[in-house]
């Protein structure tokens, strides 16, 4: 019965067309991944300097001269 049920379905079932394919150039990807990482490393450049002005976080230099 639940083999039957099957072979019904798959024989049944609409067969649709080929989906589209949509072509992403590297211009396109460019055009979306370059503002968001610019912006990205503004606001990481910004809280960088808001931490060091505020002595939360203060890089030191530790060369030793080895």
């Amino acid at each position: 019965m639940f083999l039957s049920a099957v072979w019904t379905l798959i024989l049944t079932a609409p067969i649709h067309c080929r989906a589209s394919i949509t072509a992403f150039g590297l211009v396109r990807i460019l055009m979306v991944v370059a503002p968001f990482l610019y912006v990205g490393t503004l606001i990481s450049k910004n809280f960088a300097a808001l931490l060091e002005e505020h002595d939360i976080f203060v890089p030191e230099d530790d060369d030793d001269g080895d």
